[in-house]
């Protein structure tokens, strides 16, 4: 089982690769981590779980966090609507995104950054997601709101790209052009 002793925090240089893709079908190994951090991320939201273990809640964990440089992240998150987001994936990829963009009016946090860092992360408002699933399907996913800006933010790891990297360094607050801001 993953805890937070397992999740690398910023500054390890793994955080700031580009992370290789998963050679499909995915090896044993690679099911076993996937399947790890998708459990990780389900018991972190779990408030005696997270309490007993001492996890941080999160609502996605990508391999580069727990200093695995492949293309693989898991997500368990609910959109406004109570719809649930739960996936565990092998080389997600954006295909397409809006022109229209958006940002969490309280800004990000990451399990890997152990401080709070004021400012808006512009995200697209909605993406299209390659990937495919720990069962080996090929997935096409449509998201928008809350789950979209999750997807952007793993996706971002796996390109060495962490969510601080999109604020706005002279002015955090600004609002991002073109977007809309979302509540959670």
């Amino acid at each position: 089982m993953l805890t937070m002793k397992d999740i690398i925090r910023e500054g390890h240089p793994v955080l700031r690769e580009v992370a290789k893709e998963v050679p499909l079908p995915p090896s044993e190994e690679d099911i076993h981590t996937l399947k790890s951090m998708i459990e990780f991320v389900i018991n972190s939201q779990n408030p005696e779980l997270a309490a007993h273990y001492q996890l941080r809640p999160g609502i996605g964990l990508a391999a580069p966090q727990i200093g695995i440089s492949k293309r693989m992240i898991a997500v368990h998150v609910t959109d406004h609507d109570d719809k649930l987001y739960s996936y565990a994936l092998f080389n997600p990829k954006i295909i397409s995104h809006s022109v229209e963009r958006t940002y969490l009016t309280s800004g990000e946090g990451c399990l890997s950054v152990d401080r709070s860092v004021p400012g808006y992360v512009p995200r697209y408002a909605r993406i299209t997601v390659k990937a495919t699933s720990i069962n080996g399907e090929e997935l096409k996913l449509r998201l928008k709101g809350l789950p979209a800006i999750v997807f952007q933010h793993e996706i971002d790891h796996l390109n060495g790209i962490m969510f601080y990297d999109h604020i706005n360094q002279t002015n955090p607050l600004a609002i991002p052009e073109n977007a809309m801001p979302f509540e959670r």
